[in-house]
């Protein structure tokens, strides 16, 4: 047996009123973070190249040649140490290879444009993410 529940007006009210704010909340545009591949292109592709084999346009003024990103996952043993590349973005780990810190610390670039963002930490750690992502897609086989 099967139980109707009847709606009386003031709790029609009530979901009429909750879904208003819900479609014109939902009508609000909402940034985007950019992909794995759109952060790659705008942060990285300048020193370590489109593909990722360090020969970006910025490569041969620096005083070391920029990873060949592509490698990765092969000077790992043939294992993509995500936790190593994220901590390598975000700053988290100095790498000796750099010398004086060229390549920036991306995290904190990260915070800052996204300063003013409600969740500005957390979508840092997705920026960070998905790059770390892309960078795994690129890996040689």
């Amino acid at each position: 047996m099967r139980t109707v529940r009847v709606i009386g007006a003031g709790s029609q009210t009530l979901v009429a009123l909750l879904t208003l704010i819900l479609v014109v909340g939902c009508g609000a545009e909402v940034p985007q973070a950019p992909t794995g591949e759109e952060a790659y292109r705008r942060y990285c592709a300048s020193c370590h190249g489109m593909e990722g084999k360090g020969d970006g346009p910025v490569a041969a003024s620096l005083k070391s040649a920029p990873t060949d990103l592509t490698q990765l996952a092969r000077r790992s043993g043939g294992r993509f140490d995500e936790s190593y590349v994220m901590s390598v973005i975000d700053g988290r780990r100095h790498v000796a290879e750099h010398g004086p810190r060229e390549m920036p610390v991306w995290g904190v670039v990260f915070e800052e444009e996204l300063r003013d963002e409600r969740y500005s930490k957390w979508t840092t750690l997705l920026r960070t993410r998905a790059l770390t992502d892309y960078l795994r897609s690129l890996q040689a086989p």
